[in-house]
C-alpha cells in the first residue's frame, strides 16, 4: 500500500515543494527608477507580443567603433582613464596636489566594504588619510568599521532611490537631510575608526545648501569644548569649516533652529594623497545618479575636485526577468553623459557585476543573466567612452562565486551573491592592481612623448642655430667680398 502511494502521489506532486523564486527581502529597497524601467519594458514586451514580433537580442559593438581601438572582448577603455593617470602623475612624481575618488555602488560596497581596502591600497602607496565625505546618516553605519557613525532619530531623511523631485537637491551622496528638532536637537557623531590611515578624523568640513531659514545653529562638540556656529545658507553649497584641532577623534555636532535648511554630510580628508568617497546605495541600480541636480554637482566638483568617478552596479539589475538588458544599456549611456556634465574633467570607470549563483535543478549555478547584464555594461562603458573593469571574469566568470562561497576560507556570504570582508579586500586588490597597470602604461607613454618632444624640439633648436650660423657666414663672406 505504501509504494502504491508513494508511486501515486509522485507524478502528481508538484517538482518543487518550496518555490525557488527569490522573495523580497526586507529593510532591502530597490530604486523607483529601475521599478519604472522594469514596468516599461514589461509593456513594450507585452506590445510586441500583440504585434507578433520577437524580442530583439541586444546588438553588439563593432571593433570600428572603438576609439580606444581595444578588441570589444578586453575592452578596458585605459585611454578613458588619462585625466585620472595625469594628475596621479603629478602626485606620484612632482608631489603635487592631490587625488580624489567618488565611488558609487549599491549593496556590494555597503559598509564601506571594497572601498575601504581600495582606499588602503592608494593611501599606502601614494599617501593621504581620512576617510573622506561621509553622509549624515547612513542605513549601513552600524556595519562600517572605517568611522564610527552614530545619529540622532529625528532627521528627516529624502533619497534619490526613491524621491525624483526633493524639496532640495539632493547632495552629492544622493541624500538631502533636515532636522526635526522641535523637542530634541538632531544631531550626529563621528569617531575615527581604526583602520590604517583612518585613525584621525581629518579636517572636518560640513556641507549643507541653501534656505530662507537664517536662525540656524549648529553645536560643535569636539572634546570637552562645545563651539556654536552660526548657520548660513545663502548659496546652493555652503560649507562650515568645524574646528582647527589636529588629531581629532570624535566630533558630534547639534542642530538647533535648523528647519528647512538642507544639510548634505561631513567631508574628513587630508590635503595631499588620495581620497577615496564611498557613496553606497542598497538597492541602487545607477539610474538614480540621473537624479543629480547639475549645478549642485558642478559646485561640489568645483570644491573636491573629482579625478575619477566608479559605478559599481548590477547586483539588483539581475533580478530583471529577462535576458536583454539593451534598456539598461540605453539608461546608463545617458547616466554616464550627465555625470559627465556634473563632473567635468573627472575620467568615470565601469565596474560590471560580480558573478553571482542561483540553483537550478536543485544545483548551485552562475545565474543566467549575469553573462548578459556584463556584456550591456561594457556596452554602455564603450557607447559613453569610460573605463571597464570586468569584475565577473577578473574573480574567474562561469562557477566563480560557488567556488568563493564554499572554499575554505570562504570569501562570500552564504547568498552566492555578496563578498565578506575577505572577498571583499581580494576584489579591492584585483582593482587596484588594474588600475595600476594602466596607470603604468601611461606612465610609460608619457615618458616616451616627452623624449619625443625634447628631441623635437632639439632637432627644431639645433636646425634655428645652424640657420643662424649660416647667416652669420653669409655676413662675412658679403663683407669680405665687399672690401
Amino acid at each position: 500500500m505504501a509504494s502504491g502511494f508513494f508511486l501515486f502521489f509522485k507524478n502528481n506532486l508538484p517538482q518543487r515543494i518550496f518555490s525557488e523564486d527569490q522573495l523580497p527581502t526586507k529593510n532591502v529597497v530597490v530604486d523607483s527608477l529601475l521599478l519604472q524601467a522594469f514596468e516599461e519594458e514589461e509593456q513594450k514586451k507585452t506590445e510586441s507580443e500583440t504585434d507578433n514580433s520577437t524580442e530583439k537580442k541586444d546588438e553588439e559593438i563593432s571593433e570600428e567603433q572603438l576609439i580606444s581601438n581595444e578588441a570589444l572582448e578586453s575592452f578596458s577603455g585605459m585611454l578613458y582613464l588619462e585625466p585620472f593617470f595625469a594628475q596621479l602623475y603629478k602626485l606620484e612624481q612632482l608631489q603635487q596636489g592631490n587625488v580624489r575618488i567618488a565611488y558609487y555602488g549599491d549593496s556590494m560596497t555597503d559598509g564601506d566594504m571594497i572601498v575601504q581596502d581600495l582606499r588602503k591600497n592608494y593611501q599606502d602607496k601614494y599617501g593621504g588619510g581620512g576617510v573622506g565625505y561621509v553622509s549624515i546618516t547612513s542605513e549601513s553605519a552600524q556595519s562600517r568599521a572605517s568611522v564610527i557613525h552614530q545619529y540622532s532619530n529625528n532627521w528627516k531623511v529624502q533619497s534619490y532611490l526613491n524621491v525624483k523631485k526633493p524639496t532640495s537637491p539632493f547632495g552629492i551622496s544622493g541624500h538631502v537631510f533636515f532636522t526635526n528638532d522641535t523637542v530634541n536637537p538632531s544631531w550626529v557623531s563621528y569617531k575615527a575608526g581604526g583602520i590604517r590611515h583612518l585613525t584621525n578624523l581629518e579636517k572636518p568640513i560640513l556641507y549643507y545648501g541653501k534656505s530662507d531659514n537664517m536662525n540656524g545653529k549648529v553645536a560643535v562638540v569636539v572634546d570637552n569644548d562645545t563651539i556654536i556656529n552660526p548657520l548660513s545658507p545663502v548659496t546652493e553649497l555652503n560649507k562650515l569649516k568645524l574646528t582647527d584641532k589636529t588629531a581629532l577623534k570624535q566630533i558630534k555636532l547639534l542642530f538647533s533652529e535648523a528647519d528647512s535648511i538642507p544639510v548634505y554630510g561631513v567631508d574628513f580628508s587630508t590635503a595631499k594623497g588620495v581620497q577615496i568617497d564611498n557613496f553606497s546605495s542598497r538597492g541602487n541600480s545607477g539610474l538614480p545618479l540621473s537624479l543629480f541636480n547639475t549645478g549642485l554637482m558642478q559646485k561640489y566638483q568645483k570644491d573636491l575636485n573629482y579625478n575619477l568617478i566608479v559605478l559599481h552596479y548590477g547586483t539588483n539589475v539581475l533580478n530583471y526577468g529577462s535576458l536583454n538588458y539593451s534598456w539598461y544599456t540605453r539608461q546608463m549611456t545617458r547616466v554616464v553623459n550627465h555625470l559627465k556634465q556634473c563632473f567635468p574633467k573627472a575620467a568615470i570607470l565601469v565596474i560590471s557585476t560580480a558573478d553571482k549563483a542561483t540553483k537550478y535543478d536543485l544545483e548551485m549555478k552562475t545565474d543566467s543573466a549575469v553573462v548578459p547584464l556584463v556584456k550591456a555594461q561594457r556596452k554602455y562603458a564603450v557607447e559613453a567612452h569610460t573605463g571597464f573593469f570586468n569584475l565577473y571574469e577578473a574573480m574567474g566568470g562561469e562557477g566563480s562565486m560557488i567556488e568563493w562561497t564554499e572554499d575554505s576560507p570562504t570569501k562570500a556570504n552564504k547568498d552566492y551573491t555578496h563578498f565578506n570582508y575577505r572577498g571583499a579586500q581580494e576584489v579591492a586588490g584585483m582593482m587596484f592592481k588594474h588600475l595600476e597597470k594602466g596607470y603604468e602604461v601611461y606612465k610609460k607613454q608619457r615618458v616616451e612623448k616627452e623624449k619625443e618632444a625634447k628631441l623635437k624640439a632639439d632637432s627644431i633648436k639645433q636646425k634655428k642655430m645652424e640657420q643662424l650660423q649660416k647667416m652669420k657666414n653669409d655676413s662675412i663672406i658679403k663683407q669680405n667680398e665687399e672690401r
